[in-house]
């Protein structure tokens, strides 16, 4: 160890909360919950055995909260008065967590009557003081206020200089300096506090001043050098909302200011020399946990190991990349401890006694991993070719059905018999006591549930779906560039194979090559194809085992197990259902569009004074902004001029016929090739129906997604976009009917950021724009409440001043004047918006009500457009996910409470953002109304208790319009 004392001091009450959102419940053998106990200690040992290997540290002390209450609720009554309190089953485990740290032989410290973060100022304090360093493991903004050098004039005698105070953030591996402090709140440590002091924390209910966040906090600080200085200043200011929130809120801030400073004169109850580390020690640690069943750490102990393989780096005296992790996220997993990919060892299945046997194996081991190999993507049409199943790593096989060349000539491999084997596959894709795990389960579940009139269709159950587990836990996690699209969206096989098990798959491609030469994949020779298939189950298997794991740990398990996955054969079984569409109808509108499209043409052509075409954006430039002059021009790295939508629509502000004529051009060219044209091409031949494929991955915040062909962006505001949705319509003797959620993300909004006047409306059945206008503006009309829907959403997404005022046609200093008035009105919303981003800022994710996270790597970007971009996402993503949770909810407890109403001829259709469309008899809409409209108002319920009512608006007809 060097010379210099190096004292750690560990935030224990971090350490307690990670470990229990990371981890299941558990319990040891007295029936004690330890699910807590269990992560702290395999915490606190990984810190402390890499301390004591690492170069400097010399002490270490776990600092504690005693109670719940301090001197500052004294101070303030209201201070940390909305905290919940702490989960029922984690309050038996706090005396247990303090045994753990004597059983390390760790001083565990903790004074009546103040926060740990004042012990660990004045212990930090006292240690500089004698000259020691000083590390405080946390990432806690409050003490940020301590990074830094202790003065000299508090030196102890005898000692020349004093010690440096830094802080580690353990969970992503960074060292906080006096530097990361200036980037964080762009004021030294010992402005930290004004800053905190102006504006606010609503998590302890500090108030600071109300309308004045993190940035404005930051730069007033900055200019004026002290809270002081800016209050002082505020009465010469010019007239504003600043001044007078800074006038008015002098009080608060100055009282914020008493709450946020540290104590740094606590009583030190053990002495700092009591604080020396040594090595983990085997008693009385040992003892602690065979009391309480640990007995993965006590084979640890016994084995002498001190700690996981990954370390920590612990050495200021070393270079940290800080934020590196951050920018990872997580999304790449430790290296599983597993053999290495080897397609040689697949079998090929050729015979029922060997698929028999194969069978029996899945049945013993209770678990396998199941893929289908098909003709094509489209699981309405595709043919299955063959099976593959995995029960371990490189225990797998693949059973083909019909390998051979498209040559009638051509000799057939031997194979077994399609229906023979899907009869004996069936009970056990069937059986409830063998869990299938597939990458897509809602493909296979839809294969599987169309194959082989002897068969039947086979009915999978229960599934354990790795796309869908990766994305419970990592979505928008992954900056790696691998799969922004598709169908996995970032997770599927191949992109998840390379993230965590440092693998590259074999690629379709590989197989049956492109282009014209493309083989179907029955015709790749059977040793390749089993190969390529046995490797699918493989890596699924895999993949299982080392994400599940994940699942508790990462705080995922609830949305998984209680939305995502029960939703898997709720959307397979509403692909499989489609809906029908008038042919006929279809034919007709195309054909009005495309008259109107040739006739627009001309009228642009004759305006433009030439012939030229417009769908080509390059001619479209040049004629706007070279022959005709119009100014404003932009070219980009192509060197053609931009005609997007935004510079049309500038463009037809401006006067210029021209750009109108070519944006309602556009429109009616995209709607009829992407819908009149598109959903005929789309009708499947053997239903009669359109069948789209809902992706539960493509949206991060949650969303389902619709493709091939998409149904969630048809037009519905426009007569034309309505008049594609009369093309829609439901089999004879029936009605379509669409059940909407009324304006669910303003609901949610009004019970996430608590905001009376909107509750209030809201439970009223008031018009919720209405109510915004008479807030906003004094009066409602019909400017005014257009202008109040605008801000409502505007607002919840994170609009700036400027995206404000283009919208609204006004300049952006108006707009911030209508932005800060919304904030007046309804505070609820500006500190809804700062506690999410400050909680986003530090933990890299947001959350729904249910749980569901979204991760947001880029929300501390240098780059101000990513940082801006995500800053917006991560806003609004909290209500959008909460919303799709509920619906979702909604969906899996649909058919249910129809089967159990006696309405089982109900069959649901189409979700579409915050709609469900049935398909429903005619003698039962009345019936089924209640019941469906029940459903999804009570949906959040029990997890969630709303403060608002969700509105359901239902209707019917003889179409998708109709029924709107």
């Amino acid at each position: 160890m060097s010379a210099k004392q190096h004292l750690y001091l560990v935030d224990g009450s971090a350490y307690i909360f990670r470990a229990y959102h990371r981890l299941p419940p558990l319990t040891n053998p007295e029936g004690t919950p330890v699910g807590a106990v269990y992560g702290y200690t395999t915490m606190l040992w990984k810190l402390a055995q890499d301390l004591h290997t690492a170069d400097g540290p010399t002490h270490l002390a776990v600092i504690l909260d005693k109670s719940s209450t301090s001197f500052r609720n004294e101070i303030y009554d209201q201070y940390k008065a909305n905290r919940p309190a702490p989960p029922e089953d984690l309050v038996p485990q706090f005396p247990l967590i303090r045994d753990a740290t004597r059983a390390f032989s760790l001083p565990c410290i903790e004074e009546e009557g103040v926060e740990a973060d004042d012990v660990i100022a004045s212990y930090a304090r006292a240690a500089t003081r004698r000259g020691w360093d000083v590390t405080i493991v946390s990432s806690d903004k409050d003490l940020m206020q301590l990074v830094g050098k202790c003065a000299d004039d508090e030196l102890e005698d005898g000692v020349t200089e004093g010690g440096c105070i830094d802080m580690l953030d353990t969970m992503k591996n960074a060292r906080i300096g006096r530097e990361e402090v200036i980037e964080k709140f762009g004021v030294p440590p010992e402005l930290v506090g004004d800053v905190l002091a102006l504006m606010g924390d609503s998590v302890d209910n500090i108030p600071g001043i109300f309308g004045i966040g993190p940035k404005t906090a930051s730069k007033l600080i900055a200019e004026h050098g002290s809270l002081t200085a800016a209050l002082d200043h505020a009465p010469d200011m010019k007239t504003s909302k600043l001044k007078e929130r800074l006038l008015e809120g002098r009080d608060m801030a100055e009282l914020s200011r008493v709450l946020v400073t540290l104590r740094e004169d606590c009583p030190l109850p053990e002495p700092l020399e009591d604080f020396k580390l040594d090595a983990v020690p085997k008693e009385p640690l040992a003892e602690f946990l065979d009391k309480h069943g640990f007995s993965s750490l006590l084979k640890r102990l016994d084995a002498g190991a001190g700690s996981p393989a990954r370390t920590t780096d612990l050495d200021p005296a070393k270079p940290v990349n800080k934020g590196a992790l951050a920018e990872t996220g997580g999304s790449r997993q430790d290296l599983p401890d597993m053999p290495e990919v080897d397609r040689s060892t697949y079998e090929c299945v050729q015979s029922m006694e060997r698929l028999e046997h194969w069978i029996a194996r899945a049945f013993a081991a209770r678990k396998v991993a199941f893929d289908t190999e098909t003709s094509g993507l489209d699981a309405m049409r595709a043919e299955v070719a063959g099976i593959s199943l995995a029960l371990g790593p490189n225990d797998a096989c693949y059973v083909p059905f019909n390998h051979g060349g498209s040559d009638m000539f051509a000799e057939r491999p031997e194979q077994v018999d399609r229906e023979a084997a899907l009869r004996a596959l069936k009970p056990l894709l069937e059986s409830d006591a063998v869990l299938k795990i597939c990458q897509n389960a809602k493909y296979d579940i839809n294969i599987m549930a169309r194959c082989g009139k002897a068969v039947g269709g086979i009915a999978m159950a229960p599934v354990d779906d790795t796309m869908i587990v990766s994305f419970a836990m990592d979505a928008g996690r992954s900056l790696d560039g691998i799969g922004a699209g598709g169908i996995g969206g970032g997770h599927g096989m191949d992109e998840l194979a390379e993230r965590h098990l440092g693998h590259k798959c074999l690629t379709f491609k590989e197989l049956c090559g492109t282009g014209k030469k493309a083989i179907p994949f029955t015709e790749v020779p059977l040793d390749k194809a089993t190969q390529y298939a046995g490797e699918d189950a493989d890596i699924t298997w895999r993949l299982h085992h080392v994400l599940k794991p994940r699942l508790p740990g990462e705080g995922a398990t609830r949305i998984y197990e209680r939305v995502d996955r029960p939703l898997i054969p709720v959307v397979a079984r509403m692909e499989r259902e489609g809906i029908k569409v008038d042919r006929s109808e279809l034919a007709r509108l195309s054909e009005q569009f495309a008259a109107e499209t040739t006739r627009i043409e001309r009228e642009i052509w004759e305006c433009c004074g030439e012939e030229f075409a417009i769908g080509s954006p390059k001619q479209l430039g040049e004629v706007l902004f070279e022959r005709m002059g119009y100014k404003g021009g932009r070219k980009g790295k192509s060197g053609q001029y931009s005609t997007d939508q935004t510079v049309l629509e500038r463009l037809a502000a401006e006067g210029a016929q021209v750009a109108t004529m070519v944006l309602e051009w556009r429109q009616l060219s995209k709607l009829r090739s992407t819908y009149t044209e598109a959903l005929q091409a789309a009708i499947n031949p053997d239903t009669g129906r359109v069948h789209t494929s809902y992706s539960l991955v493509g949206a991060q915040t949650g969303r389902l997604s619709s493709t091939d062909p998409n149904l969630q962006n048809i037009p519905i505001r426009t007569e034309i976009g309505r008049q594609i949705r009369k093309a829609f319509v439901p089999e004879e003797g029936n009605v379509l009917l669409a059940a909407d959620y009324s304006q669910i993300e303003l609901r949610l909004a009004a019970h996430m950021a608590d905001v009376p006047q909107l509750k209030e409306a809201f439970e009223k059945g008031e018009d919720i724009h209405n109510r915004t206008a008479l807030e906003m503006f004094g009066s409602v009309d019909r400017d005014t409440r257009a202008q109040a829907k605008t801000i409502n959403f505007a607002i919840l997404y994170g609009i700036s001043r400027w995206g404000l005022g283009g919208r609204l046609g006004i300049e952006a200093d108006e707009a911030q004047a209508i932005i800060d008035t919304y904030f007046q009105r309804f505070p609820g919303i500006q500190n809804y918006i700062h506690s999410t981003l400050e909680k986003v800022r530090e933990r890299g994710y947001s959350q729904t009500l249910f749980g569901r996270k979204t991760w947001f790597p880029r929300i501390n970007s240098k780059n101000q457009a990513e940082r801006q971009g995500s800053e917006r996402a991560a806003i609004n993503a909290p209500i959008q996910g909460t919303s799709a949770d509920i619906i979702k909810r909604a969906m899996v407890r649909m058919m249910p409470a129809l089967d159990q109403a006696g309405l089982g001829k109900v069959r649901m259709l189409l979700q579409v953002h915050d709609e469900l469309v049935f398909e429903v008899p005619e003698g039962d809409v009345a019936a089924a109304s209640p019941v469906i409209e029940r459903v999804m108002a009570q949906a959040a319920l029990p997890a969630v208790e709303l403060s608002v009512p969700l509105g359901i608006d239902i209707g019917s007809g003889m179409s998708w319009d109709a029924a709107h």
